[in-house]
């Protein structure tokens, strides 16, 4: 573990890390790199049998590691669950949204439903939880950390709203980067151009989640409205 995040844990206790998409992937690794630097964690995720999983993975790590139910395409569920985990774990440092939804799909055709669904989550969700979040960080410092992707860059036509999705959210947290210049909050997307896990080291997903751990402690100087991982 990296020395400077060492000192810090043995100093002081640290804020709740708030990640919202806790798959078994990026988010598992973000949930573990968080809790293994001294947070407690919330892990939000859909399905309670695999968020109990990671949580017994995590116990390891001696921090308090909880999973909270939460669909990302339910506002009202989703509030609910974010003040529900703040007020168990104690206000948070760090949220990281990792929700998104990957489903090939055409620009045109296909059902009205759908778009809405996948929107709601890759989009509205994220401006959610940063709105939930941004009130409760500990002493009104603290970072908002989203997942984007290649597709904002390069769209596809076989992931339509993917790439709609992942373009409106850098557009969001872009404006949110700007609108949070100066208060000492640190907004930023982490844009991954390739696949997570797909055998190069830079996107291992412990590689990438240690890039979030280090957004969280950059010196404010340094911020930028996003990370680019090529």
């Amino acid at each position: 573990m990296n020395s400077k995040y060492t000192a810090e844990r043995t100093t002081m206790p640290l804020g709740t890390a708030v990640i919202v998409g806790a798959g078994p992937g990026l988010g598992l690794a973000i949930a573990r790199t968080f809790a293994e630097a001294g947070h407690p964690v919330a892990m939000l995720a859909r399905d309670r049998a695999r968020l109990d999983a990671h949580a017994a993975q995590l116990a390891a790590t001696g921090q308090d590691v909880r999973g909270y139910v939460a669909d990302a395409a339910d506002p009202a569920g989703l509030r609910a669950a974010l003040h529900r985990a703040i007020t168990e774990l104690g206000a948070p440092d760090v949220l990281v949204y990792n929700a998104g939804v990957r489903r090939a799909d055409a620009p045109l055709g296909g059902g009205d439903q759908h778009w809405t669904d996948v929107t709601a989550v890759n989009v509205l969700g994220a401006r959610v939880a940063a709105d939930v979040v941004l009130p409760e960080l500990r002493d009104g410092r603290g970072s908002l950390l989203f997942t984007g992707g290649g597709y904002a860059l390069h769209p596809s036509k076989e992931y339509a709203s993917l790439s709609v999705g992942k373009a409106a959210l850098r557009a969001y947290v872009q404006v949110l980067h700007n609108q949070l210049a100066g208060t000492g909050v640190h907004a930023t997307s982490v844009t991954i151009t390739n696949d997570i896990g797909g055998g190069e080291a830079r996107f291992d997903p412990a590689v990438l989640a240690r890039a979030y751990l280090e957004l969280h402690h950059q010196p404010e100087a340094e911020w930028q409205h996003e990370l680019m991982r090529y």
